[in-house]
């Protein structure tokens, strides 16, 4: 079993991916120091869990002054994470990408640091990370495009506004994401998953039932759909998923000022449905990405998913069966219930690993309900949901590691041959993501 996993996974190395979902900017498709390979938000989550101070993310982009404070006070916390998955990719870039094998420490951090910048100095470097990795093409958001500077690697995805997403103790969130879209005019960056409403600075608000109408009018009509491949949004599983009727929206519009979970659903549920509803109308090919299984805390989010939800957004995809719908599940225990959801409903497929199930034994559970239950067609093997290649390059190692013991396992039992098994891999790795998404592979 053992040296059938080794013969797949060698194969698994020469099956080219494209990566459906990133982060990665244009700009700065590789590490510009340190904090962006070992303080990446997922390892953060690690340390902080461990007992660092800070569970915040390190800023777009810090000062050194910033990166200096942060891996001070995040130093002493290493020691306590060696057994993660997280930091088993870390290790992974350093002694792959940077030749780098020693423990971090306060000696030598800064020493580490002044290799990656020297490496991100190389214009050549991300793309030999790239060639590495066996990446072909990377999806990320269209905000990260930067005048086309990488368009030879990255096609996009528009985040702006998330209607179903909920934030940290708030109630009109669905309502603020409407206010903010119509007030920036053009598409920008999405708000974040922590939202501060003291510094939103909005010219536009919603006071009526024909404002909510303009509003979500106004959003489609802004949706740049010669530039974009998908627009990614999150369903949030506190919401109860149903429709809401003009009369209802109105008199929950009158009690925004003391909204609460009732009020939250039927804003969320009235714009959604009408978005969906103006999207349909534009027989559009984008498909529309919804992460679905992660709610917030007061600096990332924690796996959850109702199974109430499940039925509930069944209904949503039947309803609007022209839109092409693809979710990033965080939630592993609720996997084998979206793959039934998947085999009934044409229009919806199921994308990676997202998140809180980007770990190895819930990549293989995952592997296992989908390649039992969905056509290859209906799923897409890889996301890394990277900020730079660097992750792209470790989170595509872990997969292929995966993907190769549960196709070992297949092989093993007869259920598939060996080149079947490889056949399998090289259609949800990378022609899947060119077939739904139109996707094109390129050579860097």
């Amino acid at each position: 079993m053992e040296n059938l996993k080794a013969q797949i996974f060698d194969k698994l190395s020469q099956i080219p991916l494209i990566d459906v979902h990133t982060h990665i900017d244009g700009s700065h498709l590789s590490a510009r120091g340190i904090q962006d390979v070992v303080l990446y938000h997922m390892v953060i989550s690690d340390l902080y869990s461990a007992g660092c101070p800070d569970g915040a993310r390190m800023s777009e982009n810090p000062t050194e002054e910033e990166v200096e404070f942060r891996m001070t006070r995040a130093l002493p916390y290493f020691k306590y994470i060696q057994n993660t998955s997280c930091c088993w990719g870390m290790k992974m870039i350093l002694k792959d990408l940077y030749g780098w094998e020693q423990p971090i420490t306060e000696d030598n951090w800064r020493e580490l640091h002044q290799i990656i910048k020297d490496k991100y100095a190389d214009a050549t470097w991300s793309r030999k990370v790239l060639n590495k990795a066996g990446i072909k093409r990377i999806c990320t958001e269209l905000v990260r495009d930067k005048d086309g500077k990488s368009s030879d690697v990255l096609q996009y995805a528009l985040e702006w506004a998330f209607f179903t997403r909920n934030q940290w103790g708030q109630f009109d969130t669905a309502l603020i994401e409407l206010e903010y879209a119509w007030s920036m005019g053009e598409p920008g960056l999405p708000l974040p998953v922590t939202l501060d409403r003291s510094k939103l600075q909005l010219s536009k608000t919603i006071q009526s039932l024909a404002d909510v109408k303009t509003a979500v009018q106004f959003y489609c009509s802004k949706i740049p759909q010669d530039r974009i491949l998908s627009i990614a949004s999150h369903i949030s599983t506190d919401i109860q998923y149903r429709l809401v009727t003009d009369a209802e929206m109105e008199k929950a519009l009158q009690n925004r000022a003391n909204a609460g979970e009732t009020e939250r659903d039927i804003y969320a549920n009235y714009i959604n449905e009408m978005y969906l509803t103006e999207f349909e109308k534009l027989n559009s090919k984008v498909t529309l990405q919804f992460s679905l299984g992660a709610e917030p805390l007061p600096f990332e989010t924690m796996s959850k998913l109702n199974p109430d939800t499940i039925s509930g957004i069944a209904a949503m995809f039947a309803r609007h069966p022209k839109i092409n719908f693809s979710i990033f599940l965080s939630c592993e225990h609720q996997d084998q219930a979206m793959c039934t959801l998947c085999r009934e409903l044409p229009n919806v497929s199921l994308a990676g690993y997202w998140w809180h199930s980007f770990f190895p034994s819930s990549i293989r559970k995952t592997m296992k309900n989908r390649l039992d239950m969905l056509a290859t067609n209906k799923q897409f093997g890889f996301f890394s949901d990277a900020y730079c290649v660097e992750w792209a390059y470790a989170k595509a190692h872990i997969v292929r590691k995966q993907l190769a013991s549960v196709l070992a396992g297949k092989v093993e039992q007869g259920q598939y041959t060996l080149e079947q098994a490889l056949d399998i891999a090289k259609q949800i790795l990378f022609e899947t993501a060119q077939v739904t998404l139109g996707m094109v592979p390129a050579e860097f």
